[in-house]
């Protein structure tokens, strides 16, 4: 038996967009469907000035693919201290039959592309059908992945952006323009993009409350990305106290999402989330019930993602023969 290796150019030119939500959709169904082991995942932080690291493992029944992915970020020194980017990923696949090595492969894009498209996922299941209007609270990597995520399932008529360093807004606009055409208007402060928004996206690794409860108006759709781990925040938890909250795994984030602060707070309890994304897309849950709901969809980010997109590369290499085959084993 051989083994894979698949650098970050490959990757890039295995798997688009498109295919990427489809294998998001997939996990989530698989998720609610008793197809997947999915244990805790781990996550250090390491002294400052550097960042985090994070492992996720899960077993897909379906594929009998174990994947693991190592992923890192907020490492700020990397690129001139040892000429690394500051955010880095690795994901090993193991066929579960036997567990032996299938493929090593870059997983900096997956990750990108896989939250890029959970939110596409939930904009198709919980946000309004007239929907045209987005907010980006955030402009850096993965806001611009939202955006060519969702434009691949809705039209996006305007963008209002805000972020607090100006120079990463700039840049935000006009590669989102150029890229899309999509109009970006550079909001002055963070309420003025929000009460835009009819779908209002956060990115950012904040440390507290970034969107006030009462700048959201009936109707918003909020992806929320940047809330991961304990320490992380970036809604106001009043607007879980009204909202319909739907989540990515609820064991995940009751303890280390967004939910995790109004449920810290007793704003809410646990039998106040409606669900998780996979029951809304199996039909066991409704998703959007009423076009004045306010629905938020708090993305932790699960290994079955990984697992699912990084097989559909792994079934492209071998179909167009890319990538290194070497014997890890002897």
């Amino acid at each position: 038996m051989k083994t894979l290796l698949l650098k970050k150019d490959e990757v890039r030119r295995l798997i688009g967009m498109t295919e990427v939500i489809g294998a998001v959709e997939e996990a989530y169904k698989a998720f609610n469907n008793h197809q997947v082991e999915q244990p805790d995942y781990i996550g250090m932080h390491l002294p400052s000035p550097r960042g985090e690291i994070d492992f996720k493992l899960g077993y897909y029944k379906a594929n009998e693919v174990i994947s693991m992915k190592a992923s890192s970020g907020g490492f700020i020194d990397n690129p001139t201290a040892y000429g690394v980017p500051s955010g880095m990923g690795t994901i090993l696949l193991f066929d579960a039959r036997s567990c032996a090595l299938i493929c090593i492969m870059d997983g900096s894009l997956i990750t990108g592309l896989r939250t890029g498209a959970s939110g596409a996922v939930s904009v198709k299941a919980l946000a309004r059908k007239n929907a045209r209007t987005v907010a980006s609270i955030g402009t850096g990597n993965q806001a611009r992945m939202q955006v060519r995520a969702v434009n691949e399932i809705m039209k996006i008529e305007e963008i209002h952006a805000w972020d607090s360093h100006p120079d990463t807004l700039s840049r935000y606009k006009a590669e989102i323009e150029s890229e899309f055409g999509i109009p970006v208007i550079m909001a002055n402060s963070k309420k003025e993009a929000v009460e835009q928004a009819d779908i209002l996206i956060t990115t950012t690794r904040g440390k507290g409350s970034l969107v006030e409860a009462d700048w959201v108006k009936p109707g918003t759709h909020i992806v929320a990305i940047g809330t991961d781990q304990r320490g992380k925040q970036e809604l106001d938890p009043e607007l879980f106290r009204n909202a319909k909250i739907i989540v990515d795994s609820i064991s995940q984030c009751s303890e280390k999402g967004e939910t995790w602060h109004p449920l810290n707070k007793n704003i809410i309890t646990k039998d106040d989330i409606h669900g998780e994304i996979g029951e809304v897309l199996l039909g066991r849950k409704p998703g959007r019930e009423s076009d004045d709901e306010i629905t938020i969809f708090d993305s932790t980010g699960m290994a079955i993602q990984d697992n699912t997109t990084a097989s559909k590369i792994y079934q492209n290499a071998i179909a167009n023969n890319v990538g290194t085959f070497f014997h890890f084993f002897e």
